[in-house]
Formats: structure tokens, C-alpha cells, sequence
């Protein structure tokens, strides 16, 4: 009998369950559509896990008002999902530790210098157009003149990232002529939308002949449905780049892990997952490297970017403008 005590024992401490319950955990906040079964987040989870012995756990959410809900409490190790239009509010929170990741290996548009937030991809904003429609503006005011009839969609920059990015672009471009800007394009504007996805959706229904997105939009159409008819307006001017961050909390208890998902972040275990699951570039590979769809898609020329300082001062003005001109 004892010793079939010690049997059963010996079995449970050495079940899959006992020994999961065992190894440390790793919590990382994300966005909802990062951890979705169509993102990155579960192939990401398998292979940190295959490396780190410990149990990689998402939670999504709204990352930085839970984070700063939460405060020094909070039960995030890691961050990820973040933008550079959110970064001096985050920093200011004093919850965010330095990367301390070597980044000479970072493939993007601008020279990145920032040690507490880690790109792990990118994007230009961009509209994207259905070639059918045949209407593919070149620069700015072509798209204030595209042909009668012809309606977008864009995100409202004070809900969607991708809103406020655009409204920083043509502040970038256009300057204290915005305003001006936004009067003259509001008769090609169908409709404002809070978020992304629902004005994406809008799009791909025929609602619209363009919608506000990034230039490597067209790549998932092209990869998944083989549909070669999306393409990004590539315009004269420039474009703005939109980088999405990653962060480790200073409160968090286990450092020496968060440093390796940190580090597994830049490596191409976690880099080449990124272009077919997030549909963006990967940060620290260049060219080369990314998928022939990706290395296919035009790129534009010029980069329009405000810093984290910059883009904080100028929002406040630049939305306004917006409002101002789209409710005359």
C-alpha cells in the first residue's frame, strides 16, 4: 500500500500538468487582435516557450490604461502592442524600464534611439484603393480632387491610432495650411470611423473607393485571398511611419525573463513570424529577408515623423483643425 502511495505521488509531481504549474510565468499585455487565433501572438507563445522553459501568458486589453490603472501593481511583466504616439505619456508613468537591447540590427525608416520601447514592426499610413475602381491618387491634392463620386473612409484621431497618424502626416505636409486641407477633403470623406477594422471592413464590402490603412495592407489580399486588386496610394509627398512597441515594466519580478522575451523579440525566431500574421514589416530584417509579397510592395521615397515630444505637442492643435473643418 505505501508504496503504492509513492507511485502516485511520484506520478503527479512529474504529470505535464505538475510541472507546468511549476515553471515560472511570463505575462504580457497585448492588444486584442495580437493574441487573436489570425495574429502573432499564439505562434510568438510557442516559440518563446520552446526556449525560455517558462509559460508565456497573454492577457489582452487596453494596454497602457490598464497599466497605469493597475500602477505598481500591475501584474504585466512585459508590453506589447504600443505606438510612438502613446510613448511620452507611457514614460511619464515612471512603470517602464530601460530595453537594454543592442539595436544596431533595427531596419527602419528613421534612426531609432529610444531605450525604454523596442520596435518589432512597422508600416507607412497610407490609403489603400481597390484598382477596380480605377482611382489611385498620387499626392494629397489629387485626393482632394479624385473624381465626383468617389468617397474614403478614415479613422477619428481622437479613437484609432491610425487617425491620429494621419492627421500628424498632413500636419507634416501641409503645416498651418491643415486646416485648409481638411475643409477641401471633407466632400470626398464617407464616413468617420472610431477604429480601423470597422472602416477596413466598410472598405472591403464596396462601401468605398478608398480607405485609411498602411501600405502593407495589400499584402494579406495578396498571400491569403490572392487578390492582387488592393494597392496602396504611394503619394509625392511622403508618408508617415507607424512603429508598434514593446516594454519591459521596472515592477516586474522576474527581470532576468523579461530580458530574454525582450531580447527574443529582435531575433528571427520571433522576426519572421511577423509579416504573415501582423502584416506589417519586420523591425530587424531588412529587405531581404521579408517575404517576397512584402518585398513586392511599393515603398515610398520620403518619411514624414514627429518624435514622441513632437507629435505630443502638436496632436492637441492638429485634431482640433480636423474637428474644426469636418463639422462646418
Amino acid at each position: 500500500m505505501y508504496m503504492k502511495y509513492l507511485i502516485f505521488i511520484a506520478t503527479i509531481l512529474t504529470s505535464p500538468f505538475a510541472l507546468a504549474e511549476n515553471k515560472p510565468v511570463l505575462t504580457v499585455y497585448a492588444p486584442d487582435y495580437f493574441i487573436s487565433e489570425w495574429g502573432p501572438g499564439p505562434s510568438i507563445e510557442t516559440a518563446f516557450e520552446k526556449i525560455c522553459d517558462c509559460d508565456l501568458k497573454f492577457s489582452a486589453g487596453d494596454i497602457l490604461p490598464r497599466v497605469v490603472l493597475e500602477g505598481p501593481n500591475t501584474r504585466a511583466d512585459i508590453v506589447i502592442g504600443l505606438n510612438t504616439d502613446v510613448t511620452k505619456k507611457a514614460i511619464e508613468t515612471g512603470l517602464f524600464a530601460n530595453h537594454g537591447q543592442d539595436i544596431d540590427s533595427l531596419e527602419l525608416p528613421i534612426n531609432w534611439t529610444d531605450k525604454t520601447f523596442l520596435p518589432f514592426d512597422w508600416s507607412y499610413v497610407a490609403f489603400i484603393f481597390d484598382e477596380r475602381t480605377k482611382v489611385l491618387p498620387k499626392n494629397f491634392e489629387d485626393l482632394v480632387n479624385l473624381p465626383k463620386g468617389s468617397k474614403i473612409i478614415i479613422q477619428d484621431p481622437r479613437t484609432s491610432i491610425s487617425g491620429l497618424a494621419l492627421i500628424l502626416w498632413v500636419k507634416s505636409v501641409y503645416g498651418d495650411r491643415a486646416e485648409d486641407f481638411w475643409a477641401r477633403l471633407r466632400p470626398r470623406i464617407l464616413t468617420v470611423t472610431k477604429g480601423w477594422s470597422e472602416a477596413y471592413g466598410l472598405f472591403t464590402d464596396g462601401e468605398a473607393h478608398g480607405v485609411l490603412s498602411f501600405t502593407t495592407s495589400p499584402a494579406y489580399h495578396i498571400a491569403v485571398e490572392n487578390d492582387m486588386s488592393k494597392k496602396a496610394a504611394i503619394f509625392d509627398e511622403g508618408h508617415y511611419p507607424y512603429f508598434e512597441l514593446a516594454a519591459k515594466l521596472s515592477t516586474t519580478k522576474k527581470p532576468e525573463l523579461a530580458d530574454q522575451f525582450m531580447a527574443f523579440i529582435l531575433s528571427d525566431s520571433f522576426q519572421n513570424l511577423i509579416p504573415m500574421t501582423n502584416w506589417s514589416y519586420p523591425s530587424a530584417q531588412p529587405k531581404s529577408a521579408w517575404p517576397e509579397v512584402f518585398s513586392n510592395l511599393p515603398i515610398p521615397e520620403k518619411v514624414h515623423y514627429f518624435d514622441e515630444s513632437q507629435a505630443q505637442a502638436l496632436s492637441k492643435t492638429a485634431v482640433e483643425e480636423w474637428r474644426r473643418a469636418l463639422s462646418q
